[in-house]
């Protein structure tokens, strides 16, 4: 495994929480197939379900951990929390990646 950190940005809010979660760890198995260090911000879900914070609060602690992840990828549908986080890398100068493809495309090169 190596040690590139990605932060994987995808919508909570906005459609079903359940299948929105399912989605981020469906992501990070694949990057952990492929040797990333996937960081999977809507596993607070959980956390959430014994110890509710508002929104805001969980907004914060996400884009915290961002300023440690080496790069950004972005996937699902529209969201404001994602274009937050979207902005914050850009702001840092962490890659943004649309997809696995163009992510490995970056790791190998």
């Amino acid at each position: 495994m190596n040690n590139i950190k990605v932060f994987i940005s995808s919508p909570y809010s906005e459609g079903d929480q359940a299948e929105n979660v399912k989605l981020q760890i469906d992501f990070a198995d694949k990057l952990m197939q492929e040797g990333f260090l996937p960081f999977v911000p809507l596993l607070s879900h959980f956390h959430h379900l014994i110890h509710p914070r508002p929104y805001d609060e969980w907004l914060e602690y996400t884009l915290k951990w961002l300023h440690s992840c080496d790069c950004l990828l972005r996937v699902g549908g529209h969201s404001k929390g994602t274009d937050k986080e979207i902005e914050l890398a850009k702001r840092l100068k962490i890659p943004v990646f649309y997809g696995i493809d163009p992510l490995l495309k970056w790791k190998y090169n």
